[in-house]
């Protein structure tokens, strides 16, 4: 498969009472059904030129209203679908207090992208990517281990 493309994303990991905050998406046009039915991390695609971390920050706000304090980079994934090639980055966020009662309405995006935002367990919830499902996300946090590379190319 010929690779057109490449989109570089950054996601945010808030743990909270050993449960993560977790997004599932509204269907549209550029959201698969199959996607809606999961959840995921809040975040999203970089800008051209932006940093990786001014778009987390962005992302956390733009679909949350809520700005994250930025930890350790603990995770990155790549992976190719649909003729793109993928590479995120997943960051943990120390404020997770702040992410108790996001009013989602205030935000610029959420209302509009998300259609449920929640603390969920981690091992029990059907989660994208699939690769955190069988990780111990808070020991690695906690235990400050390297980051973690997953690669399906």
């Amino acid at each position: 498969m010929e690779i057109i493309n490449r989109r570089i994303a950054v996601r945010g990991i808030v743990i909270h009472d050993n449960k993560i905050l977790l997004v599932r998406l509204k269907h549209t046009k550029v959201v698969p059904e199959w996607v809606r039915l999961s959840w995921c991390l809040p975040g999203g695609g970089l800008w051209d030129d932006e940093a990786i971390t001014d778009g987390l920050i962005r992302e956390m706000i733009e679909e949350t209203g809520v700005r994250p304090v930025i930890g350790n980079l603990l995770y990155i994934n790549q992976f190719n679908s649909n003729d793109k090639n993928h590479i995120e980055f997943f960051f943990h966020v120390k404020n997770s207090e702040d992410y108790l009662n996001p009013d989602i309405s205030k935000s610029s995006h959420g209302l509009e992208e998300l259609e449920e935002i929640d603390f969920k367990d981690l091992k029990s919830t059907p989660i994208l990517p699939e690769f955190l499902t069988q990780e111990d996300v808070i020991r690695h946090i906690e235990k400050n281990e390297p980051t973690k590379i997953f690669t399906t190319i």
